[in-house]
């Protein structure tokens, strides 16, 4: 039969409450449509009729009503047997003290990990489940935040407000833009996870930002004042006098500000010596010479 409790969940009439609880899970999770979101409405109608049989198989007294043909399969009394169903109905809710759930929380809960409650109309509800999203920001968008567009899968978009600061990898969540939920229940989440795009001069470490600078021989020796780009545009830096390559300094406050924070991380710039392409006869000659009066030994070993 089309309408028979037992062939919907595909189980004997002799089955135990198990073998029935058993068929209804993987039917769930087979037919759920927030599971199985682009299967159309052909399976969600699926799994309405198996919950509907769920209902009536999973309550011994429905159970007992529906095996002696005084409801049909959709729990509605017959009309031959209206007053016998009627009346053992009220029965067993005076016994039972009120409307039980006879397991779909539970199912419920297993499926969607604890987002399943039983509803005061006799059914269920199910919040909807989270939707997962990746975001390619650039570099500069994450330091300084940033508006993005957002399509989601149903085709509507909304403008997502990417926060100041928000770091590689974070996840942001927009609360009730996820799966709707079943049974009248909120919808889930959307959840955007950021991806930031390498930039060609900037590194992040925390909240500051790391760079590098060349600069000539002759800076490095005698000291010197040169500009140099931050992620607000490029300041003055001020080279010692005798800097050694690899050397950090630091630009106060030119780093990112994250969390709400009251400062700003720093830019640490690293120090490149670099050597004219061509080293001339004069710039020999003078280290030759130098070298000959000053022994000097960085600690090479």
């Amino acid at each position: 039969m089309a309408d028979d409790p037992y062939a919907t969940l595909g189980v004997p009439k002799g089955a135990s409450e198990d073998d029935i609880r058993r068929a209804f899970r993987k039917l769930a999770k087979e037919l759920h449509p927030d599971l199985n979101p682009k299967n159309g409405t052909s399976t969600e109608e699926r799994f309405k009729k198996v919950s509907s049989a769920y209902q009536i198989l999973s309550d011994p007294e429905k159970r007992r009503a529906f095996d002696r043909g005084e409801i049909d399969a959709r729990g509605e009394p017959r009309r031959d047997a209206f007053r016998n169903y009627a009346r053992g109905a009220r029965a067993g809710a005076g016994a039972a003290g009120g409307y039980e759930d006879h397991g779909f929380a539970d199912i419920f809960s297993e499926i969607f990990g604890g987002r399943a409650q039983g509803s005061a109309r006799g059914g269920f509800t199910v919040r909807g489940g989270d939707v997962r999203y990746t975001l390619d920001v650039d570099f500069i968008e994450a330091v300084r935040g940033a508006t993005k567009r957002v399509t989601l899968p149903g085709g509507s978009a909304l403008d997502l407000a990417v926060p100041a600061g928000v770091a590689d990898n974070q996840v942001l969540r927009l609360k009730g833009k996820g799966a709707r939920g079943l049974g009248g229940a909120e919808a889930g989440d959307a959840l955007v996870e950021i991806r930031i795009r390498p930039h060609p001069q900037f590194k992040r470490e925390e909240d500051d930002i790391l760079s590098e600078i060349p600069i000539t021989i002759d800076e490095a020796v005698l000291g010197a004042k040169v500009e140099v780009a931050t992620i607000d545009g490029r300041v003055q830096l001020t080279i010692p006098k005798g800097t050694s390559s690899g050397r950090v300094l630091r630009l106060k406050g030119k780093g990112v500000k994250s969390g709400g924070k009251a400062e700003a991380g720093d830019q640490l710039v690293t120090v490149r010596i670099v050597l004219p392409d061509v080293v001339d006869d004069s710039l020999a000659y003078f280290f030759s010479t130098w070298r000959q009066k000053n022994r000097y030994d960085p600690g090479r070993k």
